[in-house]
């Protein structure tokens, strides 16, 4: 199958060749042949109720510091392109949903790869609510008191912005801690938003579990182990990434939520367990490929164009 393919993404100059998913997804993309193009979501257009990006013919090698190489930029309809990856990292902004409503213009048509309506209607600390016994005990207010109550009842806590990413604006809240005031202060002056509290859960220090699913199928785990002093596990703030494979909770949590990710159009899913519970899932950019890759002798980014290549023939079947 020859498909032409779009990668939504942030620029390309400025990924770790080493880490990115979104790398490896575009190295296996032109394996097999697909015309590749990137954009970055600034260079979307939307005119005339056509959804168009300038974007450029795209090719990615293996080799730091000369990794790409983006030929001249042409205004695209997109509703020409077989596949769209949707892979901006967050922050889950304004920008961010505005991409989403853009796309749902030419989605399944052009097959945009998470589904940008369920994209959307997902955030990644929030989805996970509607599933039964699997977040540890969870607030999300802005309200000062039930934070200060929901402290006072789990002593230990996590405090995090509701739409933040990468560990940015996460702290942990002992008992003793002076600060929690002016946390609750910093948070709502830095926004309207909601914050999400959670009780710490010290089995972080064996690892958060990174756990891929392809199309509701949990495929690879990694252990993210916080650094020393550190409660975030994330590895751009000193996580270290171990092997890990999937317990018998694990694999629960995961026939949970799966056949709700399959029936989303979330084809490339990340979610966070950390001992026995789940607290994200992620679904706006998830990563982890590379790391997983290494450690079981794996090609996820095989197996997920795999399934693309099927979902996207079930749409043309559907339109014939």
């Amino acid at each position: 199958m020859k498909l032409s393919v779009a990668i939504q993404m942030d620029h390309v100059s400025t990924i770790d060749i080493d880490g990115d998913s979104t790398f490896v997804l575009g190295l296996e993309a032109e394996k097999r042949g697909y015309a590749v193009w990137h954009y970055t979501p600034a260079d979307l257009v939307f005119r005339d109720r056509k959804v168009m990006a300038r974007a450029q013919p795209m090719k990615l090698r293996r080799e730091k510091g000369n990794h790409f190489t983006l030929g001249s930029p042409e205004m695209l309809d997109l509703s020409t392109i077989d596949v769209i990856l949707l892979r901006q990292d967050p922050p889950f902004d304004m920008s961010y949903i505005t991409t989403t409503h853009l796309l749902e213009h030419i989605h399944p048509k052009t097959l945009v790869v998470n589904d940008p309506a369920s994209v959307r209607n997902a955030p990644e600390k929030l989805f996970v609510t509607h599933f039964d016994n699997v977040m540890p005990p969870t607030l999300i207010t802005a309200d000062a008191r039930a934070l200060r109550e929901f402290r006072d009842e789990h002593q230990d806590i996590i405090l995090k912005p509701l739409f933040g990413n990468g560990g940015a604006g996460v702290f942990r809240v002992r008992p003793d801690d002076e600060n929690f005031a002016s946390l609750l202060e910093m948070f709502s002056q830095r926004s309207r938003e909601p914050v999400i509290a959670q009780r710490y859960l010290p089995e972080v220090r064996k690892g958060d579990k990174r756990i891929i699913l392809i199309d509701g199928k949990a495929v690879g785990a990694i252990d993210r182990v916080p650094a020393a002093g550190e409660a975030r596990s994330n590895m751009h703030v000193g996580g270290k990434a171990v092997k890990a494979s999937l317990t018998k909770r694990d694999v629960e949590l995961c026939e949970i939520i799966g056949p709700e990710l399959a029936k989303r159009g979330l084809i490339f899913v990340g979610i966070d367990v950390i001992g026995d519970y789940l607290t994200e899932i992620n679904v706006t950019s998830p990563t982890g490929l590379q790391q997983i890759n290494r450690f079981d002798g794996v090609s996820l980014e095989a197996q997920i164009w795999d399934r693309i290549e099927i979902r996207y023939q079930e749409t043309r079947g559907s339109k014939a």
